[in-house]
């Protein structure tokens, strides 16, 4: 798994896989689950992160 952070525009993503995205679903207006064909999560986005307190990350939550 792979984190990464836009400070600029507040957007925290979670990379899970490699696999190629075949479907995007939106949870809510500011979460959002890619996936991969097999059905698996390939990513995971959240905007805002720091005002959802989704970010930082405490050591933690990221094992």
């Amino acid at each position: 798994m792979r984190t990464t952070y836009d400070e600029a525009d507040d957007i925290l993503v979670l990379h899970i896989s490699e696999k190629a995205i075949a479907k995007e679903v939106s949870q809510d207006w500011n979460t959002h689950i890619s996936y991969a064909e097999d059905g698996t999560i390939v990513e995971i986005v959240v905007l805002e992160a720091s005002k959802q307190g989704a970010w930082p990350l405490l050591r933690s939550q990221a094992a």
